[in-house]
């Protein structure tokens, strides 16, 4: 499978040549109020789109004024375009310092050591490490976009879970699996929904009581299917699809032993306490991307400050732990800024301008002319979980997605929220079958499942959750979720 940056340069490539043979056009726009307390918001105006060229014009190859973005200009001004409240530049900031935050985080192994308290505190009450485990990787996956550290448990869980009678799917069900039933169904992301929210010009974590309801009822779904298929292993062991495969493990019973101290739950409690201040600063002070990245920096940074202070962490351990979780998310932020590439190539996201964007929103929308605002939610949905699969990373879909998505839902009469929230469903749940998901090829290594054997098992779930998904998305129409 080519790289994403790969996969993004020829796309690059059809957007210059689409230059040569669609001709620009624009809209004009008007203001609106939405949701119960009147705000206005500026839309398209669907009837006012109009040619502003008698022929294409087409894209230079390379462009030395400045005025215009060429086709070898995009990823210089992809990344700088916009300003510290958004696309790209903004974003790419937001990405980077959360990504170090975060990294702090992680490297003060308060949250593993956590994760193994609560499991050694549990493993011989079978019946209550499963539904305990799926509820805090489901929060992690909501909270912190946790994705790849499900790999780091599954190392531990795997043979736990094995030795308690059941086997290497159910460990796999209760991290990787709930990671991203929480990251799908996310009120709060900052590397998903937050990203998307921002390039669509909605209120960041807004709609957060929708979302909070649609992650306990995805969870709930996820935990039973989960439970029922625990307890038909714990009966029927040979029947699992893994049982082969988990000869490796079985008969290792291993113990886990907890470190967990007190600077881990000082660590803990802080960052709960951020998490609650960002939630505050963006429902009380409507702060945006450059408060949240700054809160969650300084949350990074005071848990660093606490580390150091117990031992754990030297300054420079704190540092380089920053870096490190920078880098981790670089590729992301990356794609974020290259992809805004695409659209200037395509003449800009101004839909007021000449551009080819405008020309496919219109035609795309006249597409959808007969289909009511449900289905085309729906189709989004669709759309957003094909596409998963050639770009597998959260904030990389939401870049390339996202700018086409917000203005099209308001020329088809479906609001900006409800196209953010079809991305994230559409992008989190297709992540539990594409094998171009890193985290899940991780994690079935880890478990020594092999893609195809795990596909068998759970297609079927995969199919259900995209089915509530899609009532979800049609059930946001019919109650005007914006």
């Amino acid at each position: 499978m080519p790289d994403a940056f790969v996969i993004l340069f020829f796309v690059i490539l059809i957007a210059g040549a689409m230059t040569f043979v669609v001709r620009p056009g624009a809209f004009s726009t008007e203001t609106v109020a939405v949701g119960e307390a009147g705000d206005e918001r500026t839309v398209i105006d669907a009837n006012s789109f109009r040619y502003t060229a008698d022929s294409p014009a087409g894209v230079a190859l390379f462009d030395g004024s400045g005025s215009q973005t060429g086709l070898l200009n995009y990823a210089f001004d992809g990344l700088v375009s916009g300003d510290r409240w958004g696309s790209a530049v903004g974003v790419v900031a937001f990405i980077l310092i959360v990504g170090g935050a975060f990294g702090i985080v992680m490297k003060s192994g308060a949250i593993h050591n956590g994760i193994l308290a609560l499991i050694a505190r549990t493993q011989k009450a079978d019946k209550l490490i499963i539904p305990l485990m799926f509820l805090l990787f489901s929060l992690g996956g909501a909270v912190f976009g946790m994705g790849e550290e499900a790999i780091a448990f599954c190392i531990v869980l795997v043979p736990l879970v094995i030795a308690l009678g059941y086997d290497s799917i159910t460990a796999v069900l209760i991290t990787y699996v709930a990671t991203q039933i929480g990251f799908a169904t996310s009120w709060m992301n900052p590397f998903s929904v937050a990203i998307a929210q921002g390039i669509a010009d909605v209120p960041l974590m807004s709609g957060q009581t929708f979302r909070i309801t649609m992650w306990a009822v995805f969870t709930l779904a996820g935990l039973i299917f989960t439970l029922r298929y625990a307890s038909k292993i714990k009966q029927q062991p040979a029947t699992s699809l893994s049982y082969e495969s988990d000869a490796f493990f079985r008969d290792k019973e291993e113990a886990v032993e907890s470190t967990f101290s007190r600077t881990d739950g000082i660590i803990l409690l802080v960052f709960l306490a951020a998490i609650l201040w960002v939630i505050w600063g963006v429902t009380a002070k409507a702060y945006y991307i450059p408060q949240i990245a700054s809160q969650f920096f300084a949350m990074g940074v005071g848990i660093g400050i606490i580390a150091c202070f117990a031992g754990r962490m030297r300054a420079n351990d704190i540092s380089q732990a920053f870096v490190e979780g920078a880098r981790d998310l670089l590729p992301a932020a990356l794609i974020v800024g290259m992809a805004k590439g695409i659209v200037l190539v395509l003449g800009g996201d101004d839909v007021t301008s000449p551009s080819v964007l405008n020309t496919l929103l219109h035609h795309t929308s006249e597409l959808m002319a007969d289909t009511s605002s449900a289905v085309s939610a729906v189709a989004m949905l669709v759309f957003q979980g094909i596409f998963n699969f050639f770009i597998a990373s959260g904030s990389g879909q939401a870049a390339i997605t996202m700018p086409l998505m917000a203005p099209l839902s308001d020329l088809v009469g479906v609001s900006r929220q409800v196209a953010v929230l079809a991305f994230q469903l559409g992008d989190g749940l297709t992540n539990l079958i594409i094998p171009t998901s890193a985290s899940l090829i991780g994690c079935l290594g880890v478990a020594r499942l092999d893609w195809s054997v795990w596909i068998r098992f759970v297609w079927r779930f995969v199919l259900m959750l995209l089915l509530l998904a899609a009532g979800t998305v049609v059930l946001a129409v019919m109650t005007g979720f914006s």
